[in-house]
């Protein structure tokens, strides 16, 4: 087939048909508009392609020069934006391909040895797919930060903990927070171990059964990073697995979708706390809307749509792994299918990150150089808050079992003492000692201490708890871990 066959037709394989392909259909199986955005993969994973043909000897170091300073130019002209993409052509390889030989002629033709558009478009999601997971876990160590940041104001801030939305037991407002930091630290591992299984190179296994050229597989996958912690390469070593698979696929938006899960998380305590009902805190007016007919409004609009775009990347995760499910080896024409669901879990996914961290931890004021935070926290309605529900009757239960009682007869003596508060209107710590004396002959006056909030917080002094000392230790922890 001549240069400007390949550059007119998409019909690559054109003379064993006797039709052209139909226009419907030309539309329905192309993917270009889509998976262009894979062009520096497909450079990158061609120009090491080419380095290895021309070291093995299979096409000439002149051949190899001609295809670099195609492939140079096929680069500028997508940059700048000059690059006509067709329809044609089908998807963003022949694309390159078709340039790429008006370019450099022969040599351009010769750069498709020893490989397939099968074991190319896998590697080319490989490469991408790598380069965004490290973008995502910088964003996802920001979002951390930002939270840390308000966590280490609020250290002695007291919020009311919940056990099925009803007040259970005070805890550090940090310590709430920094719950979300461990989420998104776990989210971080899970992309690591991700990344190295995504990091391993199918390139050279041709169509499906690998190639009959002397391909030096290891050298490509040196000259592409595919390396694991000691600097091995890392190579597919079934053809057909490494043309098929797309396990790595599947694996990241399962992490995506555990990581959107925290957001919508976090996503739903910021809609309640900035509610009336709870009005713990205030989001910056830059992440939130108006209503069209209720003039009094604040609608927190970032959290909302954050927690429904969760459910969007759920169903791309399901989405993948239903496109998997009933195909027999080796590759199929419904993998096209996973780069849609793919490319809009990334970008859902570091939209999503990068609105968090500034609305979290605010946005630096050029004019005075300081931060501006994104979230203002009302400390005394949190307090006031956790004031409600008895959230320090575990702590009376806990210090009747120190004075000796078995912890079931706590829990019930206790149980009785809320009954009597609630029938008086008052909290624990205000029943007068006599009454409290009742429920129990051993309770003297130092109860009144682990009734109180502030008490009740710096009693859970244990790794993890919630006591202000563990939860500065734990902030220097992340902040140590964050760098």
């Amino acid at each position: 087939m001549s240069s400007n066959q390949l550059d007119k037709k998409s019909e690559a394989w054109s003379a064993l048909f006797s039709e052209p392909m139909s226009e419907l259909v030309k539309r329905y199986t192309a993917s270009v508009f889509f998976d262009k955005r894979l062009w520096q993969a497909d450079v990158t994973g061609s120009r090491a392609h080419a380095e290895m043909l021309a070291a093995q000897g299979i096409i000439s170091a002149d051949d190899r020069a001609a295809i670099e300073r195609g492939l140079a130019q096929v680069s500028s002209e997508i940059e700048a934006g000059t690059f006509d993409w067709q329809l044609d052509l089908e998807d963003v390889h022949l694309n390159i391909e078709a340039r790429l030989t008006q370019l450099a002629g022969d040599a351009g033709k010769r750069l498709h040895t020893g490989r397939s558009r099968n074991d190319q478009v896998a590697t080319d999601v490989r490469l991408w797919l790598r380069d965004e997971i490290d973008l995502i876990s910088d964003l996802l160590g920001e979002l951390q930060t930002a939270l840390v940041d308000v966590a280490e104001k609020n250290v002695e801030t007291i919020m009311p903990g919940f056990t099925h939305l009803q007040v259970a037991q005070p805890v550090s407002f940090a310590h709430h927070l920094l719950a979300y930091v461990e989420m998104f630290a776990r989210d971080v591992e899970r992309m690591d171990d991700v990344r190295r299984r995504t990091n391993r190179l199918p390139l050279g296994s041709a169509a499906l059964a690998g190639t009959t050229y002397p391909l030096d597989r290891e050298r490509v996958a040196r000259s592409l990073g595919m390396v694991n912690a000691n600097g091995e390469p890392q190579v597919s070593q079934n053809s057909l697995d490494g043309v098929s698979d797309r396990d790595f696929a599947i694996e990241f938006t399962a992490a995506a979708s555990l990581c959107m899960v925290h957001i919508s998380r976090l996503s739903e305590e910021l809609i309640l706390w900035m509610s009336q009902n709870f009005n713990f805190l205030k989001i910056a007016d830059r992440f939130t809307t108006g209503s069209s007919i209720m003039p009094q409004k604040k609608n927190p609009d970032v959290p909302e749509l954050a927690r429904g775009k969760t459910g969007r990347v759920v169903g791309h995760l399901v989405a993948l792994i239903t496109l998997m499910k009933g195909q027999p080896l080796a590759y199929n024409k419904d993998n096209q299918e996973d780069k849609e669901p793919l490319f809009d879990t990334v970008d859902t996914l570091k939209d999503t990150l990068r609105i968090f961290a500034e609305m979290v931890g605010g946005q630096l004021n050029p004019q005075t150089g300081q931060k501006e935070g994104g979230i203002t926290v009302n400390a005394q309605a949190m307090e006031d808050a956790a004031k409600k529900g008895y959230a320090t009757a575990t702590d009376l239960a806990d210090y009747l079992v120190k004075k000796g009682l078995p912890f079931r007869d706590a829990h019930e003596t206790v149980a009785h003492a809320v009954k009597a508060a609630t029938t008086h209107n008052c909290d624990l710590s205000e029943l007068p000692l006599n009454v409290l004396q009742g429920f129990n002959a051993s309770i003297e006056k130092d109860v009144y201490e682990c009734l109180s909030l502030r008490g009740s917080l710096n009693a859970r002094n244990t790794v993890g708890g919630t006591a202000p000392a563990q939860v500065v230790i734990q902030i220097a922890r992340h902040r140590s871990r964050l760098g």
